[in-house]
């Protein structure tokens, strides 16, 4: 199943020298495995994903005729996504925006049955935010990975952020991505773990630890739990097992928290980033590595070679009970990098609103009178 997109090209008059050297604009390309469609409608949910690379909020559903259905956003720089009810978390390049579904249970709008409007954001400035969480039901702030400072933080009414934890090896809070700290996972409802690529307690050291310095972090006691791990990102609590990415080495699995040992449960052809679950599957990020310092000379391209495989940008349901990759949405085109995906559960078709279109302002919802 294929939904090819492509960017309108610049208008040009006749008389421009350039009109018939131009190039042809770039196109995007969704192919779904053969069996993906009925899974999402087996599951009951539609799915989320963000690709910081091409600055873009992509949500994945079934149009009326059971096919499928593609429907995107640009957001610039688009990276942590966190679901919770109706609402909607995105981290972007300086924001922190909360999404609101304003369509109740039987209503559509345009066809979907899901409409996430932008009601609010927090102007973070540029903090390299990755992994968002909200950690309880009441909580009227979410947390977020403040990367650029290796902490978590929440958003602030007068601030760009407050700190709320950092790592015991991290002794200042400063704008210099020491360790690379990336994932957060929740647990009975509170933050418990975190990833970092290193250990590192000084500017990018976290660069030189790629292939084998990442860990998983205690939140409540920062005790360091597991080691050895290779550029590890999207840990999460479910099932009494915490998931991971193990990104270095492109392989899904958990922390055996007795021993502190990964115990990987599939390899997955791409750099891993993203993780949720639903039932008995876990969906991944997949990306094509990028050439350059920060992702070259990891075990992945070693694995890739020995497999005979190329590197895919998209996204893979993983059976959990085999360890078996069953199904497949690859992307090919302009985007080349993943970074969060998210379950949508209960939601067939779902769509927001942007700013670009007239929509944002004739698409009013109305609350109860207020007490």
């Amino acid at each position: 199943m294929t939904n090819t997109i492509a960017q309108s090209p610049p208008s040009r008059t006749p008389s421009d020298p350039q009109l018939h050297a131009a190039k042809p604009s770039p196109t995007l390309e969704i192919n779904a495995s053969r069996q993906f469609v009925p899974w999402l409608a087996e599951q009951q949910c539609s799915l989320a994903f963000s690709t910081y690379q091409a600055g873009k909020l992509f949500f994945i559903g079934l149009q009326p005729n059971g096919r499928l259905s593609v429907f995107e956003r640009t957001f610039e720089r688009s990276m942590g996504l966190c679901v919770q009810g109706n609402t909607l978390w995105l981290s972007t390049l300086y924001q922190l925006w909360r999404f609101e579904n304003v369509l109740a249970a039987g209503q559509t709008h345009e066809g979907y049955d899901a409409l996430y409007v932008p009601q609010m954001s927090y102007v973070t400035a540029d903090l390299d935010i990755h992994d968002v969480a909200v950690p309880s039901a009441a909580a009227a702030r979410p947390l977020f990975v403040n990367t650029l400072f290796s902490c978590l933080a929440q958003p602030s009414l007068t601030h760009s952020f407050v700190p709320v934890w950092q790592p015991p090896f991290i002794t200042k809070l400063a704008a210099e991505d020491r360790c690379h700290l990336n994932g957060l996972a929740l647990r009975d409802g509170q933050a418990r773990y975190v990833t970092a690529i290193s250990q590192s307690d000084v500017a990018d050291g976290w660069r030189e630890q790629r292939q084998a310095g990442g860990c998983v972090i205690d939140v409540p006691t920062s005790e360091i739990i597991a080691m050895g791990l290779s550029m590890p990102h999207s840990p999460r609590w479910y099932r009494d097992r915490l998931w991971l990415l193990n990104s270095g080495t492109g392989e899904l699995g958990y922390i055996d928290l007795a021993t502190g040992r990964f115990e990987p449960v599939a390899f997955c052809p791409g750099y891993l980033r993203g993780l949720t679950m639903v039932g008995d599957f876990a969906v991944v990020g997949l990306s094509e590595p990028r050439h350059n310092q920060s992702f070259q000379g990891l075990a992945l391209d070693e694995a890739l070679v020995a497999k005979g495989a190329t590197p895919r940008c998209g996204l893979g349901v993983i059976d959990l009970r085999s360890g078996d990759l069953v199904h497949t949405l690859r992307i090919s085109g302009v985007i080349h990098e993943l970074y969060d995906v998210a379950v949508l559960p209960q939601v067939r078709r779902p769509m927001a609103l942007g700013f670009r279109q007239d929509a944002i302002r004739r698409v009013i919802s109305m609350g109860e009178f207020a007490e």
